[in-house]
């Protein structure tokens, strides 16, 4: 708890009286102390998601409330627990935070209070628009880039070239979202961008390879049809 400020353990004290389970473990998943969220907390939340006496959608606004802090650490933190539950947690939470209209708003943000507050909102800005896009990406095919079925038999190899073209566009966009994060090795500087880079490169590594086995595939049947022209061409 000494990392925890007096308005962690204010706030974590309130939801204990409540008997609010899920905003105790949001607020000590998303407190000052300068470090990522504690993976037991986040264990919970990710247990959460596949319970179905839970509230996916109380347990998501209960996330967003704690991206209207004015505090980068805790906006951060709030950004980094979304993002794990959407990699780990059940898929209906991704569902419903796709079906939302507005995800996170945070084009604006900026904590001029703290120190690293500046730099620190510059990479609150950039991985709120990814998580905005990943989000999106599922609400328009209805999958998990990062999450799907790879290989000679998997989802980007076997899929059809008209869902293709649909598709690798999509990867594309999340991609560059993603890779606009761009966060130089010197300004890895604390436990929270750590965190968030770590789960931003596993996504990455996975989108590649989910982009490169849809290209393989698109190539393939053009090759296809140009032997088969020739084929024809030939009789």
């Amino acid at each position: 708890m000494s990392g925890q400020s007096i308005t962690d353990r204010f706030a974590a004290a309130q939801h204990s009286m409540t008997g609010s389970a899920i905003s105790k473990a949001v607020c000590k998943a998303t407190t000052h102390e300068v470090s990522g969220p504690k993976k037991k907390h986040l264990d919970y939340l990710i247990h959460c998601t596949s319970e179905m006496n839970v509230s996916v959608p109380q347990l998501a606004d209960t996330l967003f409330e704690r991206t209207a802090n004015s505090s980068w650490v805790v906006v951060f933190k709030a950004l980094i627990a979304t993002h794990h539950l959407m990699m780990y947690g059940n898929e209906r939470l991704i569902q419903y935070l796709a079906s939302r209209n507005t995800l996170f708003n945070l084009n604006n943000f900026l904590d001029k209070g703290a120190l690293q507050g500046y730099d620190m909102s510059t990479f609150i800005r950039r991985y709120s628009r990814y998580l905005n896009e990943k989000a999106m990406s599922y609400r328009l095919v209805a999958v998990d880039f990062t999450k799907m079925k790879r290989g000679i038999d998997g989802v980007m190899r076997t899929m059809s070239t008209e869902k293709l073209i649909k598709t690798l566009p999509i990867i594309q966009n999340q991609l560059d979202a993603l890779l606009d994060f761009q966060a130089n090795p010197n300004e890895l500087t604390n436990g929270v961008i750590n965190a968030a880079f770590m789960l931003l490169f596993k996504d990455s590594i996975r989108l590649f390879a989910a982009y490169n086995e849809g290209v393989i595939n698109l190539l393939g049947k053009d090759r296809s049809r140009i032997r088969y022209k020739r084929f024809l061409l030939a009789e």
